[in-house]
């Protein structure tokens, strides 16, 4: 760890300074900017994702209020410092490092809580109505829905209420997703309850087959009567595989990117020499 922290200090001296008034940071918020980089840098090191990463430094520092210049002027001014050490402060980036190990299980941090936050962040609403009724039979295309599908879960919930105007001895809702080739999978049919408000969820799981999402919310019998059906709250949300959820949350935060595996080399191509003594 202390020396991929030598190089990370050495990649940031290499790049360019800006025309503008610069601060020292305190080594305290010095030693938090190591700290959150090299959480940051674990998990891409983890997802083994290759990005160019000399110019992703920024953002991180930004975190804190500080720029790229200000973090060189800190780091140069060690130097001058007789009664301080940089190799101090990385020491302390690697106590904050050890605390948070002790607080959190590295697993849950990188393989649950990214998770979790990925799947919040990819999920998509596809339908949504807060008020619909149907009171003919040609209202039922209003409850009818063809949408294009892909792999992943899609979470449905409404409310129903058939009341008693409804004269229709069976009602049904029905749903399931077709193929490429015209096949349908994952068929249910369900007949609706009468007189009571009613509660429906259900989440229909598609793999890389299906090719659309049918939903028919209210099915009249052949020959309808009088209806009288009320939904309420309708929300289809789709959500990605955890996978492609996580790899979309990444793509999302490509900004915020740091220290990916091929920065260190990058920037010790470009290194000019540096005496031994510059960095302690």
């Amino acid at each position: 760890m202390k020396r991929l922290l030598t190089l990370l200090l050495l990649g940031m001296l290499l790049l360019p300074t800006a025309c503008k008034r610069t601060v020292i940071i305190p080594d305290e918020e010095l030693a938090m900017i190591f700290r959150d980089a090299f959480l940051t840098n674990a998990y891409v090191e983890h997802k083994r994702i290759k990005e160019d990463s000399l110019n992703l430094y920024a953002p991180i520092f930004d975190r804190y209020g500080y720029t790229t210049e200000d973090v060189q002027l800190t780091i140069g001014n060690f130097s001058k410092r007789k009664s301080a050490r940089l190799s101090d402060v990385v020491e302390r980036a690697i106590e904050l490092l050890e605390e948070e190990g002790l607080r959190y299980d590295h697993q849950v941090v990188i393989l649950d809580t990214i998770k979790q936050v990925a799947l919040r962040r990819t999920r998509t609403v596809l339908l949504q109505d807060s008020l619909i009724e149907i009171r003919r039979a040609q209202d039922t295309t209003l409850v009818h829905f063809t949408l294009p599908a892909e792999e992943g879960d899609y979470e449905l919930s409404y409310s129903y209420r058939v009341d008693s105007l409804d004269k229709n001895t069976r009602l049904q809702r029905k749903m399931w997703f077709q193929r490429a080739n015209g096949s349908k999978g994952s068929l249910q049919i369900m007949n609706l309850q009468r007189h009571r408000e009613e509660r429906t969820t259900r989440t229909l799981h598609a793999d890389s087959s299906v090719d659309s999402l049918h939903l028919q919310l209210l099915v009249l019998p052949e020959k309808p009567k009088r209806t009288s059906v009320t939904i309420r709250n309708l929300q289809l949300v789709h959500v990605l595989p955890e996978r492609a959820a996580i790899e979309e949350l990444y793509r999302q935060q490509l900004g915020i990117r740091i220290f990916a595996d091929d920065f260190f080399g990058a920037a010790l191509e470009k290194q000019q020499p540096i005496e031994k003594d510059s960095i302690q």
